[in-house]
């Protein structure tokens, strides 16, 4: 049997069927376990553990379940979730790995085993861990309990409960520290037990000398990882003046030091993190050795106390990175130190911000709004109008293409359909306060041929034409000349195209475009207003829409102008009302969009997608994955008679997009400021097929 063979039976293996093959060896770890209820209520967690990796790759999971008693053999159903997680995390994008770790022919997978065998686990040591906090939170030597330090502080669990979702990072409030359940070896300590008592320590380090809930104001996501990480400097300095033998489990806690090729933004901001804590570390970045420098200078002249001096320290390195073109995606941003908490506890955020942990996300869209609250809208003046929630249209499921096991996944993203949340704007206004409106451009009208229209009288074509035939005939009787014109051919006829504007409103769409007041979702609407106004009301049928995602269950998709309305006041009003925010999943909104062109019968039925890079979410880590799914959704479109063509702004799109689209179907553009011309020429190139 062939991999892919192989790879098909195990996917169409039910839940049910696994459950029924691992119920024997599940039944002996129940009765090996501490006995009664504790038994059954351990083979129960394992066997949700292995139904989730079921999801994720059933080879994996038979290969588990054929080596589950050995694996078992030491483990707790906890234990169990940790390992799997530490194989796939390990081996995120080489899916052959991954099912060597789980039929144990990798040595690491072995050498994991025995480590979770022998790890402390998080309940037995909450105890401990409630004592340390306790004593390190009452005075030490001659520093009084600062009054912000509140009441004391309960140590608890926080549960994993997904394969496919970043790691967890302790949660700290004035009154709880949430540590994660889902440590694995590889998170930078051999001895768990370790990262439990620096997290607590971390915790009081800000319960102590930070704080809490800062307004974040107008500060980029960057700039909020960037100042949380250098309070959290500060606060353990401030905690090593007073025991300074804390300072070794800091360094034991943080995260591996990462690979010096790699330049990305979590790698320099761990490599920051271990340089300000650890005086013998040495690295060759210059940017991480400008923060060190930065720190030390500060703390001598300025004192660890002046919160404001290490703030604009940060400032400064924040805006290096973007100097530097350092991308941040604050979807995926998870704090580098797996002792380090999300620095919830630190801010404050409006509505209209995104934290930069997911974590944290969750977290302030449960204590400050519901995930659809509307951001402040600005009207060009520089001042806010409140805007209302967002209306909701419908909720749509969709299957999604997982190229592991090569099937549809039924039923496996929710698409929402919104109205942004506009409250009776007026017409859209640019960022200088001008009126925005472009000037009207007529798109070219297809002609295209058609057999309802028929010339008659030609010199030649591919029928005869009975009435000039029968009237050549009378003339020939009468002695006439008669006119050789005797053919009908097919005819060109306006054709009327129904064209769907797509735009992706990710996050990144707010990055400003070479330092313009201007951010890409502005131009993108300016582009959108533009192409709006060249339709004419008996010309072709033109809509625009856009999306965003939040995971597979939350597609927001928002109907921004619909198909036979011309522009308006409320129109204009609502395009510039929407925000850009979240991650990309483009094929769930290429499914919808495709849905809602099955409405329009006559003509030519197209899409036309806007985007800035390739398809993303925080709860996919395997770069093909939704490229594929993307794909698999373009030839769905194409079968349902749909063309597709993507317009790109992103230089290094060409892999991507050509994967996704084909040869033919897409632009990229790498001058911004050309989006609006090169949306309408794509408009007249689809037009006109």
């Amino acid at each position: 049997m062939t991999n892919d063979a192989g790879a098909a039976v195990c996917a169409s293996t039910s839940r049910s069927a696994l459950s029924d093959l691992l119920a024997p060896q599940l039944a002996r770890f129940a009765a090996t376990a501490q006995g009664g209820a504790d038994g059954r209520a351990q083979a129960a967690t394992a066997l949700r553990w292995l139904h989730l990796l079921h999801e994720e790759d059933a080879p994996s999971a038979l290969a588990l379940a054929a080596r589950l008693e050995r694996v078992l053999d030491g483990l707790n159903a906890d234990g169990l979730g940790r390992w799997i997680l530490a194989g796939l995390r390990h081996h995120a994008t080489d899916r052959q790995r991954q099912r060597a770790w789980f039929s144990l022919d990798d040595a690491q997978a072995v050498a994991a085993l025995h480590g979770e065998a022998g790890a402390e686990p998080l309940q037995r040591a909450l105890p401990s861990l409630n004592l340390l906090a306790a004593g390190l939170l009452g005075p030490l030597g001659d520093v009084a309990l600062s009054p912000r330090a509140g009441p004391a502080m309960l140590v608890q669990p926080r549960q994993q409960t997904q394969l496919n979702a970043p790691r967890l990072r302790p949660v700290l409030t004035t009154t709880h520290l949430l540590v994660p359940d889902d440590y694995t070896v590889f998170d930078g300590a051999g001895d768990r037990l370790r990262l439990y008592r620096a997290a607590v320590a971390h915790a009081v380090a800000h319960r102590r000398y930070s704080q809490p809930a800062r307004p974040a104001g107008t500060l980029k996501p960057m700039g909020i990882a960037v100042v949380s990480a250098m309070e959290d400097a500060r606060v353990e300095h401030l905690l090593l003046r007073d025991l300074p033998g804390v300072r070794r489990w800091f360094i034991d806690a943080l995260a591996p030091v990462p690979n010096p090729r790699d330049l990305g933004f979590a790698a320099l901001l761990s490599r920051m993190d271990r340089a300000l804590i650890d005086a013998a570390y040495q690295d060759d970045n210059y940017w991480v050795n400008k923060a060190r420098r930065l720190f030390d200078a500060t703390a001598a002249s300025a004192g660890l106390a002046d919160y404001d001096a290490f703030r604009a320290v940060a400032a400064i390195l924040a805006n290096d990175l973007g100097q530097m073109r350092v991308q941040f995606n604050p979807q995926q941003f998870v704090v580098p130190a797996p002792y380090r908490d999300d620095h919830s506890y630190l801010w404050r955020f409006a509505d209209a911000q995104t934290p930069p942990d997911e974590a944290l996300a969750v977290q302030e869209q449960s204590a400050h709004a519901p995930l659809d609250a509307s951001p402040p809208l600005d009207d060009g003046s520089g001042e806010a109008q409140a805007g209302g929630p967002e209306m909701e249209l419908g909720r749509f499921r969709y299957p999604e293409w997982d190229r592991r096991i090569e099937r549809l996944r039924p039923d496996w993203c929710t698409v929402i359909e919104k109205l942004p949340a506009w409250q009776g704007m007026g017409v859209a206004r640019d960022k200088t306060g001008r009126n925005a409106t472009p000037s009207a451009l007529a798109l070219p009208r297809a002609r295209r041929f058609s057999r309802t229209r028929r010339l008659r009288r030609q010199w030649e074509g591919d029928d005869v034409d009975l009435n000039a035939a029968i009237e050549v005939m009378v003339d020939r009787r009468s002695r006439l000349q008669p006119d050789p014109r005797l053919f009908m051919r097919p005819g060109r006829e306006l054709g009327l195209s129904s064209i769907l504007v797509l735009l992706d409103l990710s996050a990144s769409a707010n990055d400003r475009v070479g330092g313009a007041a201007l951010s890409l979702l502005d131009i993108e609407k300016q582009a959108a207003l533009l192409l709006a106004e060249s339709v004419t009301p008996d010309g072709d049928r033109l809509a625009i829409h856009g999306f965003s995602s939040n995971t597979r269950a939350e597609v927001y998709y928002y109907r921004l102008l619909e198909f036979g309305t011309l522009p308006t006041p409320v129109s204009r009003g609502m395009i510039d009302a929407v925000q850009a925010r979240f991650s990309t999943r483009m094929g769930a909104a290429l499914r919808h969009a495709t849905h809602l062109l099955r409405h329009e019968s006559a003509g030519q039925r197209s899409i036309l997608l806007v985007t800035d890079g390739a398809p993303s979410d925080i709860d996919v880590h395997e770069p093909r994955y939704l490229t594929e799914d993307a794909r698999a959704a373009v030839l769905e479109a194409r079968r349902d008679g749909v063309l597709t063509h993507c317009i790109a702004v992103d230089a290094a799109a060409d892999p991507y997009v050509r994967r996704i689209f084909g040869w033919r179907n897409y632009s990229v553009v790498d001058d911004v400021q050309r989006l609006p011309a090169q949306l309408q020429r794509a408009c007249a190139g689809l037009v006109s097929r």
